[in-house]
């Protein structure tokens, strides 16, 4: 496959973004497999149009490729769900606009493309937390999931975040608990238990309240509320 890489100086050489586009297409065909796209089916990750190609190897192109901000938009528009997968490794988060992402999030159509962009790209853009109170607000399942699931990202990476950030977007976990479809419930209780994680401060707001909150999203989850959090607490007593 003959695709430019991408030097730690991007843009500093020619590149051409149509030939590469078709590089790296015929790339994931040539490694998708109908057994990976059964695998995929039976974990809910269905979309129209898949190759069935591993994660793995979807890391190993975007290494491959290096930062690529040319490639991102094309790799959205062809359509399949291995191209997009693969934006969050050839974006480059500081060049990342709003109506990108905003775009990019109102195309998510199962739970693994929307975590998976939340968690490697769209929370090192500058953009992060405004989408997170944006899209909370929003009906759409997977747009809202994403808010949760950036929420949980951020919680997770970034760690210059005050607990003032948190604290403020816990009415949101609120208001989102009592929403039934099962992809945002379990969106909103990643957020929740990433905000407990992250110090004592935001894990003793997390158990906080026991009420609507914490009883809406425990439920389906396949455990009680504050199983995950209690185990937390039950680490740091043995410190």
């Amino acid at each position: 496959m003959a695709i430019t890489v991408a030097r730690k100086t991007p843009y500093q050489h020619a590149v051409d973004t149509s030939a590469d586009l078709d590089a790296a297409l015929a790339w994931l065909k040539k490694r998708g497999t109908k057994a990976n796209r059964d695998g995929m089916a039976r974990y809910a990750i269905v979309a129209p149009q898949v190759f069935g190609v591993s994660v793995a190897d979807l890391r190993s192109l975007g290494r491959k490729l290096g930062v690529r901000h040319d490639l991102a938009e094309p790799l959205w528009d062809s359509g399949w769900y291995e191209a997009r997968m693969l934006v969050a490794f050839v974006a480059d988060p500081a060049r990342v606009t709003p109506a990108q992402m905003d775009r990019w999030t109102r195309g998510f159509d199962n739970w693994a493309i929307c975590d998976h962009l939340t968690f490697h790209l769209f929370d090192r853009t500058p953009h992060a937390w405004r989408k997170v109170d944006q899209w909370a607000a929003k009906d759409a399942e997977f747009v809202r999931r994403a808010a949760f699931a950036l929420l949980a990202a951020l919680a997770l990476h970034d760690k210059d975040a005050s607990d003032r950030a948190f604290l403020d977007r816990l009415p949101l976990v609120e208001r989102a608990a009592t929403d039934a479809r099962n992809f945002v419930k379990k969106g909103v209780n990643w957020a929740l238990r990433s905000i407990g994680s992250r110090n004592v401060v935001l894990h003793a707001a997390a158990l906080a309240d026991r009420g609507p909150r914490r009883q809406e999203i425990g439920r389906g989850q396949g455990r009680t509320p504050d199983a995950p959090l209690t185990r937390l607490s039950a680490r740091r007593s043995r410190r």
